[in-house]
């Protein structure tokens, strides 16, 4: 018997290579001959470094960088040497969860960080530069980014912008002549799971600016000044992406990454699924199991349950998830390739110790539903 074991992270728990373990170790308490392919995912967004490299065999790489507020931060990023791979979460550098509540205003963050771990990427001699764009703290439509590799954006007098959003009310001249030239040989995928255009009320500002401390009077003046940065862009580049589908993810980083860097966009389940291999490992498999911290409705927004599913449905193999939580909705996924779900929790327990005691539970779990598959196998 085959089994493929493809869960995301367990959020403030379990990494996705700790929870395929504890799913493997269950397994194998009633199937020890069974052939376990363990294949840690992720969606785009935290923890999509860690189970590439744990799949691939990548090593992690660290530079100073600049924090969404300027302040030195210290940023890892994947590198897969054979393939001159880069990997890079843009919430390492210019991520929400670098800043206290207090601490945030979507007006002046920059994405200055996430453009110096790409200029790192291109030292390193990176072919391929994959951007996991969730879990940002900025709104200044990837000017930071842009900036920290060479191009500069200037008002009326010709003086550069000071970083963040707000300032691009007042972007007179964008000037290229010292953007990288090593970029237009790159080619940069972008993992994200929105598909928000830049400006507008599905836009950047509108739809993540509160959550990044904008008030509504500054969610206002943040849409205003990235459309009128995406007129001077369009001017300058000869056309306008600002419409195109996921334009407003992380602020706008992902129309900077498409009308500056000519970045494809994809689910980034479906990055790490062809980075992982999963297509693959699923060749003659008899079962696969995956899971996440919560399954419910918000899954089919292309988290890593959904993601796994398509893959395992081109194939013919059915899916079970193993969940910490069941939320409303979640049955929903039965149409979508789920052939069953299941909790962790056996009786009441806080969040607290379910995270704490994730590994066991999942555990028992796996090896329950393994006497259920033998049962119903005989």
């Amino acid at each position: 018997m085959k089994i493929v074991i493809a869960p995301d992270s367990f959020k403030d728990s379990l990494s996705a290579q700790g929870v395929a373990q504890a799913i493997a170790s269950g397994l194998r308490d009633v199937w020890p001959d069974a052939t376990l392919v363990e294949c840690p995912m992720a969606d785009g967004g935290e923890g999509t470094i860690e189970a590439v490299l744990a799949a691939c065999g990548g090593q992690w790489m660290t530079n100073q960088v600049s924090g969404p507020l300027g302040q030195r931060a210290q940023a890892q990023w994947g590198w897969l040497a054979d393939t001159r791979t880069a990997i890079i979460e843009m919430a390492m550098a210019s991520g929400l969860q670098m800043l206290t509540l207090e601490q945030r205003d979507a007006t002046i963050t920059t994405t200055f960080g996430t453009g110096q771990l790409i200029a790192a990427a291109l030292d390193a001699g990176a072919q391929r530069i994959i951007l996991a764009i969730g879990g940002s703290a900025t709104n200044d439509a990837g000017t930071g980014m842009l900036s920290a590799l060479g191009a500069r954006f200037l008002d009326a007098q010709d003086q550069p912008l000071p970083p963040g959003g707000l300032a691009l009310a007042k972007v007179a001249r964008i000037d290229l002549d010292k953007l990288d030239t090593r970029l237009k040989d790159v080619q940069f995928e972008v993992a994200a799971d929105v598909n928000n255009p830049l400006c507008g009320p599905h836009g950047a500002s509108h739809i993540f600016g509160p959550q990044k401390g904008a008030s509504p009077e500054q969610v206002l003046a943040l849409d205003a000044a990235l459309g009128h940065f995406a007129e001077q862009s369009a001017e300058v580049l000869g056309k306008d992406d600002s419409d195109h589908p996921g334009s407003g993810a992380a602020g706008g980083m992902g129309f900077a990454a498409k009308a500056y860097l000519n970045a494809s966009f994809r689910p980034g389940v479906e990055v790490v699924a062809d980075l992982t291999g999963l297509a693959e490992a699923l060749e003659d498999a008899d079962l696969v199991l995956t899971g996440e911290g919560r399954f419910d409705a918000q899954t089919l927004r292309g988290k890593t349950p959904f993601g796994v599913a398509k893959i395992a449905q081109r194939k013919g193999v059915p899916v079970i998830v193993l969940a910490g939580t069941l939320g409303e909705g979640y049955a929903d996924l039965y149409e979508h390739g789920i052939s069953a779900a299941f909790a962790l929790a056996s009786g009441p327990m806080t969040l607290e110790q379910a995270c704490k005691d994730a590994a066991t539970l999942l555990h028992d779990r796996a090896r329950d539903l393994a006497r259920v598959w033998q049962l119903a196998s005989r």
